[in-house]
Parts: structure tokens; sequence; C-alpha cells
């Protein structure tokens, strides 16, 4: 069985982390609550990926974080992680089929469209947005706001994670819409202090969810 959590979602950018380094920033993240960390480097090439992915997974060794690879399944098999693939990059079907079946897929949503064509079969989570704008990835879809967040949601047949743009102040807002989590960069990796970031990231999520949980019920 599949596990993972999408509450927090760190999207690891090198440029951002410094002057600490991918490994650094993702272990203090984790400490304060992150639950996934993609390791995304356009410019690293599959042997760099799995140079700092190796570095990844020693330093969330002992934790429960699931690590994910953007765009590279070379390099997610190499680290036995998971895959994030975009609409531009190779179709989920053809992730699926390299990975194997074990192996947590998840895919980048923008619009209805893509939302309508997701196959639960094939994609395990869904990455929607950008909420809004944001310049760690240039050149991005027009933003869908938090209502077209929900629309969004509301359509695909998998969990979803929202990004872009995102920080604290959004999770009220992100969760209402039925997204499982934020996903987030600048918010953790251009902080002062990570794991500080996480941990009130995460603990506004607790909150948010323990308002909301019916009298009597206990959370597990």
């Amino acid at each position: 069985m599949k596990r993972f959590d999408l509450s927090l979602y760190l999207v690891l950018d090198e440029d951002m982390c410094r002057p600490r380094n991918m490994a650094e920033t993702a272990r203090a993240a984790v400490a304060g609550g992150a639950s996934m960390v993609q390791l995304r480097g356009k410019r690293m090439g599959t042997a760099g990926l799995i140079r700092a992915g190796q570095e990844l997974k020693a330093a969330l060794a002992g934790s429960q974080a699931v690590l994910i690879v953007n765009d590279d399944p070379e390099a997610a098999l190499a680290l036995g992680a998971g895959l994030h693939v975009g609409q531009e990059d190779m179709p989920a079907s053809e992730a699926r089929a390299r990975l194997g079946a074990d192996a947590i897929l998840g895919l980048s949503v923008e619009t209805e469209a893509a939302a309508r064509r997701v196959d639960p079969a094939v994609v395990d989570y869904v990455g929607i947005g950008p909420v809004f704008a944001t310049s760690t990835k240039p050149g991005h879809m027009p933003p869908t706001g938090i209502a077209g967040l929900a629309r969004l949601v509301a359509l695909c047949p998998v969990p979803a994670v929202a990004i872009g743009g995102l920080r604290a102040e959004h999770v009220s807002a992100v969760l209402a819409s039925g997204a499982q989590g934020l996903a987030v960069v600048s918010a953790i990796c251009g902080t002062p202090s990570p794991e500080t970031a996480a941990r009130e990231i995460a603990a506004l999520m607790t909150a948010w969810r323990a308002a909301r949980m019916p009298p009597g019920v206990r959370r597990a």
C-alpha cells in the first residue's frame, strides 16, 4: 500500500536554499513538519539529481517524509523515489510504465481539461496550480486563484496538493478548497529558519483540521 501525506509538500530550489544546501534545508523542514520533499533541478541532469537525491535520502533517514523527483524517471528509479511529471513532460501513462505499479506518481494539473483526463489507475496525486503568481516557475500558466483551485480539486479523482505562491496565511483557504495540502518553495527555502517556517504551516493545518473534526472523534 502506498503511503504519502500531501499536507506540507516542500519543493526544493537549489538557488533559494543557499547559503544552506538542499539536504540541510529538507532535514530542517521535515523536522518542522514537512511530509513530502520534491527534488527539482532542471539544470542538474540525471547524474546530478541522483547525487543530490542520495544526500537527501541520508538527510531524511529515520523520518516518514517521502522523496519525489521532478521529471526524471531514471533518477527516480535509481533512488527508489516517487516521480512528479508536468503536462509538458512525458505522458503519465509512460511514466507509470517505466516506474512500475508500486512507485508514487504525481501529475501537474493547470486546467479543467487536464483535470478531467486524470486517470486514477495511473496517477496517485495531482499538484494543482499555480494558485497565485510565482517567480519560482517562470512562464507558468495563469493563476487559478482559490476559486479555480476548488473547481479543479472537485474534478480530480485523486488527492490534490495546491501549489503556486502559497504561504502560511493561505492554509485555511487552501484546505477549505478540498486540497489535502500546500506545496511550497520560497515559504520554506527562502526563510532564515526552514524548520520554524515549516512548523508554522504545519501547526496552522493541525488547528484547521482539529476545528472541523466532529465532536468526540480523536485524530489517530
